[in-house]
């Protein structure tokens, strides 16, 4: 069983990766030393929490981008 996450959760990170879409990645470390540094007044799970769903939403992301242009292959 996988875990769910609030919406407060999805709706900060998405918002994060939409507004800063080269910032982050799909490292899940690097993606936590960023909001670290810009979120200073949040909790380490929290941030963990963030850092966790803006991993998942970029490789999803990444995921639908890559179906899309497997769908626009010319035919011959």
């Amino acid at each position: 069983m996988g875990s769910i996450r609030s919406s407060n959760i999805k709706h900060i990170s998405i918002d994060l990766v939409e507004k800063n879409e080269n910032l982050f990645g799909v490292d899940f470390y690097k993606n936590r030393e960023i909001l670290e540094e810009n979120l200073k007044d949040v909790s380490k799970k929290t941030t963990n929490l963030i850092s966790g769903y803006v991993t998942r939403y970029v490789l999803k992301k990444m995921s639908r981008v890559k179906k899309e242009m497997e769908d626009v292959v010319p035919e011959e």
